[in-house]
């Protein structure tokens, strides 16, 4: 890589700077953005970056020891393959926008899917925009010239990533598979995504949301050739097959297909995902939960504590609910050391620790989680309370996510690079690498 020699411009309000960089005895300047206090080299082709939800590093393994993922393979074995960690909880939400803006959830607010508000007293989806508390890097890349575009296989995503961006001049776009016969050229870049893509929009729990997410990457890298380029997909596949089962490798197959296209244009592509999955149930196939809101109540009284489950979102046929990361909130009087020792003892918890543990070994923002947070072994959940969770929709063997053991990720760039590996290197240094072999 060319070394880096003196920064001109420093200020956060400065989304174009230069940087003189070496490269033997040739001294250039470069444009670069800055974005969330990290600097990002101005891409002089494509940088992707490609999140695929609920890959755990073993479903890659056994795709390509079947010889199912040759253009993936060959992208480890001739440019860089490592493993990193994601942001914890490790849930779709929290990741995405660490990966969109460079930082942990400290820094971006989105700590879940779901969070309490002791204000209001209400609990509610984290999925607006208002909770979003730093730009991301595809808003610090539109504001100086870049042509950004991203799609999502949710909607849920779509808003909070395209934040920033204005779609009055074809420089953006950004639109999910799952409402792309709603999209527009006023609100997302493009009128009826489906019909511009040629496709018919997927059912939201299949494996074809995220095909759609692959084929539009394609067509954009053909049409409107973007500087920056995010997609991510739904992890649908994820929790309803293992790694071994043909439904997976069908998937991955599907994929290394697309990622051989992608790699026909000059680009830059970094492949990482939000985070792992796991099974999550016992020997009879049920899922191995503990109810951590019954505990509670039984130790405390009713009233005393509130367990919140910030996993929980509309697709619960996924998971139902259940995930390995949760939080508590206390009433004034509870003895919170006391509360965390009985949680401790609890077999099916991994980590239990206070907010201000958790702020400082999470990077999470403590004004968004409670008093306590809870994180359960490799193969159990956490829930509320038994009656609360209706688990009929759940037609598979549960697997889930949320833990510190879901926290490995693949992170593979096409391009030879100096990596670190994890916990040094996180999924959220996704652009900042693309761009970095987007620029060379």
């Amino acid at each position: 890589m060319p070394r880096l020699l003196l920064r001109l411009w420093t200020k956060e309000s400065d989304f174009r700077l230069n940087l003189i960089y070496q490269k033997g005895n040739l001294m250039t300047l470069v444009p670069h953005v800055i974005a969330n206090e990290r600097t990002y080299p101005m891409p002089k082709r494509c940088a992707i970056a490609i999140c695929l939800d609920g890959c755990e590093p073993e479903y890659l393994d056994v795709a390509i020891a079947e010889g199912l993922m040759p253009n993936l393979q060959m992208m480890r074995e001739t440019g860089t393959d490592r493993i990193a960690h994601s942001v914890i909880p490790s849930f779709t939400n929290p990741n995405n926008l660490s990966i969109a803006t460079g930082r942990p959830p400290a820094v971006h607010g989105i700590c879940g899917n779901y969070l309490f508000d002791p204000d209001t007293g209400e609990e509610v989806m984290m999925n607006d925009v208002r909770f979003l508390r730093a730009p991301t890097v595809f808003s610090r890349f539109y504001e100086a010239g870049a042509r950004v575009a991203m799609v999502t296989a949710k909607d849920k995503l779509r808003a909070l990533l395209s934040a920033g961006l204005k779609f009055d001049d074809g420089r953006a776009i950004a639109f999910s598979a799952e409402r792309a016969d709603e999209t527009s050229v006023a609100n997302n870049g493009v009128e009826n995504a489906n019909e511009w893509l040629g496709m018919a929009v997927p059912e939201v729990y299949s494996a074809e949301l995220s095909e759609f997410v692959f084929a539009a990457g394609i067509k954009l890298l053909t049409e409107m050739k973007p500087d920056i380029m995010y997609l991510s997909t739904t992890d649908y596949v994820q929790h309803k097959f293992s790694p071994q089962e043909q439904g997976a490798k069908d998937f991955y197959a599907m994929f290394d297909r697309y990622l051989g296209e992608l790699q026909k244009f000059d680009v830059a592509i970094v492949v990482t995902a939000d985070h792992g999955m796991k099974p999550k149930h016992d020997d009879n196939k049920e899922p191995a939960v503990i109810y951590m809101q019954d505990k509670m109540d039984e130790w405390l009284g009713l009233g005393k504590a509130r367990v919140i489950l910030p996993i929980t979102d509309p697709y619960v046929v996924h998971h139902g609910a259940l995930g390995s990361f949760a939080t508590a909130y206390l009433s004034d009087n509870c003895d919170v050391n006391g509360v965390i020792n009985k949680i401790a003892a609890c077999p099916e918890i991994l980590k239990v620790i206070d907010k201000n543990e958790a702020i400082e070994t999470y990077d999470l923002p403590g004004d968004r989680i409670g008093d306590i947070v809870m994180i359960s072994t490799e193969n159990l959940t956490i829930g509320t309370s038994e009656d609360r969770h209706d688990l009929a929709a759940l037609k598979e063997p549960l697997r889930s996510h949320g833990g510190l053991t879901e926290q490995d990720v693949p992170f593979i760039v096409n391009k030879v690079m100096e990596l670190p590996n994890a916990p040094e290197l996180r999924n959220f240094d996704a652009f900042y690498y693309a761009t970095q072999a987007a620029a060379s």
